[in-house]
């Protein structure tokens, strides 16, 4: 199995979208009828986070986009730090280039901190949200810490062992059918020279200054609208279940589900779970 493999049975496109003063890469598939759906993932992470995802929710109909947020993965890297009302600004600016009104926001770590900001600014924009090992509530010195290191090794050094640690840091067992590609996928860009010169953006809400002023605050999540999945994983090595019950607790109407034996990408750790829940939970939702 490979990425390519992944995504054989479906007419796929990889897109570059002019949005705002930036290019994003987009992997964008199913009708383009359907409703909108938006994938959006973590700290230095890249579209293919969803390879997993992508056929499935194409297959049922909808309108599919897995993004490379700002400043990550190919997508356009301003200078300036990655704060969350950039990156919000910046997925309205790109549901503006292809003609999205409204869209559902799957958002994984990072991403689900940037969909649940955009959901309390622009509720008439978002359909529904899910969450899936969100960050973005607490400050935790020694995760913030963990992800710097780990993330500027791994981009700093020539040995792609360092790469491979970083994506091992997110899920709890080692992906046998496409860890060793995810990690040469994840390597290029890692070490790609404008990747390298925006990395202290792209690690800015780990500095705890720029954290506080960012965090999700529970008067924020109180004014979520939108229908909310969250989903965890029991072993997310970035955040235990309390932090995810507590998420639940703090958005008006949100349901919680958590995976065992998954760690911080539930949506492909567990694809064959996560698929069929999301389905499910847009079928409600639309």
């Amino acid at each position: 199995m490979s990425i390519w493999t992944e995504l054989s049975g479906i007419d796929y496109r990889h897109a570059y979208v002019e949005t705002g003063d930036v290019t994003t890469r987009a992997l964008q598939a199913g009708p383009e009828d359907g409703e909108h759906v938006v994938f959006l993932h973590g700290t230095t992470g890249h579209l293919e986070a969803f390879v997993r995802n992508i056929p499935a929710h194409a297959s049922a109909g909808y309108r599919c986009h897995a993004i490379d947020m700002l400043g990550h993965g190919y997508t356009g890297k301003p200078d300036r730090p990655g704060e969350i009302p950039a990156y919000v600004g910046h997925l309205i600016a790109y549901l503006d280039a292809v003609g999205a009104e409204r869209a559902h926001l799957v958002g994984e770590s990072l991403g689900g901190w940037v969909g649940s900001w955009a959901a309390s600014e622009y509720p008439e924009r978002v359909a529904s949200l899910q969450l899936l090992c969100m960050g973005g509530t607490k400050v935790n010195p020694a995760v913030m810490e963990r992800l710097k290191t780990s993330t500027r090794a791994a981009a700093l050094n020539e040995e792609i062992s360092y790469t491979r640690d970083r994506l091992r840091l997110l899920w709890a067992d080692w992906d046998e059918e496409l860890g060793d590609e995810l990690t040469q996928v994840r390597y290029e860009i890692y070490h790609h020279p404008d990747f390298q010169k925006n990395l202290h953006n792209l690690l800015a809400l780990q500095e705890l200054e720029a954290r506080e002023r960012n965090l999700l605050r529970q008067d924020r999540m109180a004014r979520i609208k939108a229908p909310t999945l969250v989903v965890w994983g029991n072993k997310n090595p970035l955040g235990d279940v309390p932090e995810a019950e507590a998420i639940t607790a703090a958005i008006p109407g949100a349901r919680l589900e958590v995976f065992n034996e998954c760690g911080h990408w539930p949506q492909h750790e567990k694809a064959d779970l996560y698929n069929p829940l999301s389905l499910a939970f847009l079928s409600k939702s639309s």
